[in-house]
C-alpha cells in the first residue's frame, strides 16, 4: 500500500520545458556553441547546474558555472514572467487534490532550482498540497543520482517501499529505481526520446490514476 507520492514538476506537473528550451537556446547562441536536440535531450532531468558542468568541459567554456547558471537563469525568468500560455499538465491538478483529500502525502522531488519551483507554486497555488519539497539545487549529482529521492523518502516519514514516484524523465525513472521506489512513468505528449522501460507502471493520461489506484499499489 502507497501513502506518499512523491512528484516531479518538469514534465510532470508543468510543462516548462519549452521556456527552458528558448533559454538555453539564446545562452548556446551567445556561447557560440551549437547543442544538438538529441544532446539537449539527455540533460532531461539534471538540474542548471550539472547541465552547465557537462557543458563547460565539453566546449570547454571559460566562463565559470555560476556565472553561465546565472545568465541562463536570467533568460527563463524574463520568459517565464511574459509568458501567459502557461498551464498545468492535463488532468494533474484533479490527481493532486484527489491524492490530498483521501490523505495521501504529497512530496516534490525536482532538479528544478528552488526560485523556479516558488515560480511555479505560486502562479498555480501549489502549496497547500505539498507537505516538502525538495530541489535538485541542493545535491551535487543530478538524477538518475538517487539521492533526491532518498531524502524525499527520509522527509516522508516513511518506508520507500510505501512510496510512489510520478516521473517522465529516463533519468528520473532510473534515479527513482535506484532509491528503491515503485516508479510510475508518465509518457505524455510532451515527452521526447525518453525510455520508460524500467518504470513499474506506464500511464499517458493522468485519467488513468485516483486515490484508490495509487494507494492500492505494491
Amino acid at each position: 500500500m502507497k501513502n506518499t507520492v512523491i512528484f516531479d514538476m518538469d514534465g510532470v506537473i508543468v510543462d516548462t520545458e519549452p521556456v527552458h528550451y528558448h533559454a538555453y537556446q539564446q545562452h548556446f547562441k551567445a556561447l557560440n556553441i551549437v547543442v544538438p536536440d538529441e544532446m539537449y535531450a539527455t540533460f532531461t532531468g539534471n538540474s542548471t547546474r550539472n547541465v552547465y558542468q557537462k557543458l563547460k568541459e565539453w566546449f570547454a567554456l571559460e566562463e565559470e558555472v555560476e556565472k553561465l547558471i546565472d545568465i541562463k537563469r536570467a533568460l527563463f525568468n524574463e520568459a517565464f514572467d511574459t509568458k501567459e500560455d502557461l498551464f498545468l499538465l492535463e488532468g494533474v491538478e484533479p490527481l493532486i487534490k484527489d491524492l490530498h483529500a483521501n490523505g495521501m502525502q504529497l512530496i516534490l522531488a525536482s532538479s528544478s532550482a528552488k526560485v523556479t519551483i516558488d515560480r511555479i507554486f505560486r502562479r498555480f497555488g501549489l502549496y497547500p498540497y505539498f507537505s516538502h519539497i525538495v530541489s535538485g539545487e541542493d545535491f551535487p549529482k543530478s538524477k538518475p543520482d538517487p539521492a533526491i529521492f532518498i531524502e524525499a523518502v527520509r522527509l516522508s516519514g516513511e518506508s520507500a517501499d510505501s512510496c510512489v514516484v510520478i516521473e517522465d524523465s529516463t533519468n528520473g525513472i532510473r534515479a527513482a529505481k535506484a532509491a528503491g521506489i515503485y516508479t510510475i512513468g508518465y509518457d505524455s505528449v510532451n515527452s521526447k526520446l525518453q525510455d520508460y522501460s524500467l518504470a513499474d507502471k506506464v500511464v499517458k493520461h493522468f485519467d488513468e490514476l485516483d486515490y484508490s489506484i495509487v494507494h492500492s499499489l505494491w
